[in-house]
């Protein structure tokens, strides 16, 4: 038998008590920190009320929105949804890198043969399987008719706001490796054909401030990757 105070607490909380009903107001996929992969969910509200004898009598106001998962049931608050699904963040990876890749070929003056083939194998190990040196080859032309730009030349204000338009959303859901292997991949591709040219690290920088990286740190990256 219970002590008396937890006695009177354990009666009282049968008699009076609080329930939650809850509304679907929305569905959709998330990744789930519960499950630990993509699930289904649905987005509740709930009205709470007091409860005498397990039936509802008055109303205590709203609660939510919240986040259950379809797969293990549990709640979670909104922010969740910030998170990218795994096929999502695959996704902004593939173009973070495509982009990147395009950005430096873009900045060399010769689009050395030597410089296409890393960046397409770059660009196939992140997903894009059936990309080749030609096709990068007429995107980099094709971007340079379209608007106007000169090899060889500085990282302009277009060039700059398209990697930060690829990169910034990724950026926050890399580890800090993850952030230095997209700069690392467009430093290897700027190499192939030789030592870095004076466009080709300012592109490099642009890409490390967007992958918020120090400046220091990026050049001291750029100067490893450099070391035969």
């Amino acid at each position: 038998m219970l002590p008396g105070r937890d006695g009177r607490a354990a009666r009282h909380s049968r008699i009076l008590g609080t329930r939650t009903a809850w509304t679907a107001v929305g569905d959709g996929q998330f990744f789930c920190p519960g499950c630990g992969g993509d699930r289904n969910f649905q987005r509740l509200t709930g009205r709470r009320r007091f409860t005498l004898l397990g039936v509802p009598v008055l109303p205590r106001g709203e609660t939510g929105p919240t986040i259950e998962c379809a797969a293990c049931r549990r709640h979670f608050g909104t922010d969740v949804l910030d998170h990218p699904t795994t096929s999502r963040f695959s996704a902004m990876l593939r173009d973070a890198v495509h982009t990147v890749a395009l950005a430096v070929l873009a900045a060399d003056g010769t689009r050395a043969r030597t410089s296409l083939s890393t960046a397409a194998g770059t660009v196939r190990a992140a997903g894009f399987d059936d990309c080749t040196e030609d096709q990068l080859d007429a995107l980099v032309e094709a971007l340079a008719a379209d608007t106007g730009r000169v090899y060889g030349r500085p990282c302009g204000p277009g060039l700059a706001i398209e990697l930060h338009e690829a990169l910034d959303p990724l950026a926050p859901h890399l580890a800090p490796a993850g952030r230095e292997g997209i700069l690392l991949q467009g430093a290897r591709i700027a190499l192939a054909d030789g030592p870095y040219t004076a466009a080709e690290r300012e592109v490099l920088a642009t890409v490390g401030a967007a992958l918020t990286i120090t400046a220091d740190e990026v050049t001291r990256l750029l100067a490893a990757a450099a070391v035969p």
